[in-house]
């Protein structure tokens, strides 16, 4: 990117970074954000039929109005939105462009980048030099394994995205929360049999108030198999192997999805000197300032809170541009 010194160099174009990016251009600074994927990746990434647990009005960034047709966002809302919100504001993002290095120090950053473009495999390195790092990288590239035998299995999966394959399928969801209740009631409802595995006693609190009262009746009428209390300890190629209260069984299956929630590249941010809390996968950060542990690394986004994952959504992260940018020690 030449020889330019950029004010702020933001990495991860998901809505916390694009907030970032309309932030950093209101206030003047010379600004790139850089996403190794599509923008808005993750969300890219989501469940076909996904619907947003909030409004339309809590997602929106940049004073660009989000109008859809339903009272809660689709995916596709939420992806036609954000692309308007790059167009509508010209928000300078290089996508398909991994950042594979952080070096320097406050003022003097740089950032080796690497494209991610089909057929751009051997491209040589570039860099990019920038005063101020913003990281808004999320965590839904990194799934906590259950690293248990089997786990690298093709049938194995640790996203859903459509039902359409398993359609009269022996499927196993492993997990309680959203992602996995969701899940659940899609292959339910689209021919699958679904059996959902759950260590703990009950589903969480956190699902979405219209999804929990759902699932629990398909459970209740046992058109949804559930096992509480019980953990996967070995997956087969036509059978898992649960243990529940010390005792152990076998299931027949077919596919498996391990829904069992995300956390921050752990690797990457120690590598960058960032400290990160081993137990909770949170990086140490400034909770006023965001700024991390290395003075001039600010963070933004559902990866501030590491593995709990339901603390930071879009509704809240897309104000961390202005929390940063607004911090004393931000100004150039």
């Amino acid at each position: 990117m030449g020889d330019e010194v950029f004010d702020v160099a933001i990495v991860g174009a998901g809505p916390a970074g694009l907030a970032c990016g309309i932030e950093a251009k209101k206030r003047g600074y010379s600004y790139v954000i850089v996403e190794k994927g599509c923008i808005v990746n993750s969300i890219y990434h989501y469940p076909r039929e996904m619907i947003f647990f909030t409004t339309a009005d809590l997602l929106e960034i940049g004073g660009v109005p989000m109008i859809v047709s339903s009272e809660k966002p689709r995916r596709v809302d939420g992806l036609n939105y954000y692309r308007k919100v790059v167009e509508v504001l010209d928000l300078k993002v290089h996508d398909f462009t991994r950042v594979v290095e952080i070096k320097g120090e406050r003022d003097r950053f740089r950032l080796v980048t690497r494209s991610e473009m089909p057929g751009e495999e051997g491209r040589p390195e570039e860099r990019i030099r920038a005063r101020r790092v913003i990281l808004a990288l999320g965590y839904y590239d990194h799934p906590n394994y259950l690293k248990i035998p089997g786990e690298n299995l093709a049938k194995v999966s640790h996203y859903f995205t459509e039902v359409h394959p398993f359609f009269r399928k022996k499927i196993a969801i492993i997990g309680g929360k959203n992602s996995a209740a969701e899940a659940a009631l899609l292959l339910y409802r689209a021919g699958a049999e679904v059996t959902l595995i759950h260590r703990g006693t009950a589903l969480s609190r956190d699902v979405k108030y219209w999804v929990l009262p759902d699932i629990e009746n398909r459970i209740q009428n046992n058109q949804i198999r559930a096992l509480f209390g019980a953990r996967v300890t070995e997956i087969e190629a036509a059978r898992i192997r649960i243990r529940n209260g010390g005792v152990e069984t076998l299931l027949d299956n077919d596919f498996v999805f391990a829904l069992t929630g995300y956390h921050p590249d752990v690797d990457f941010l120690e590598k960058i000197g960032i400290r990160v809390d081993p137990a909770t996968c949170r990086p140490e950060h400034d909770p006023q300032t965001l700024e991390s542990n290395v003075a001039g690394i600010y963070l933004a986004g559902g990866m501030i809170s590491g593995k709990e994952t339901n603390k930071i959504f879009i509704e809240n992260g897309r104000f961390h541009g202005a929390q940063i940018l607004d911090a004393p020690g931000f100004a150039m």
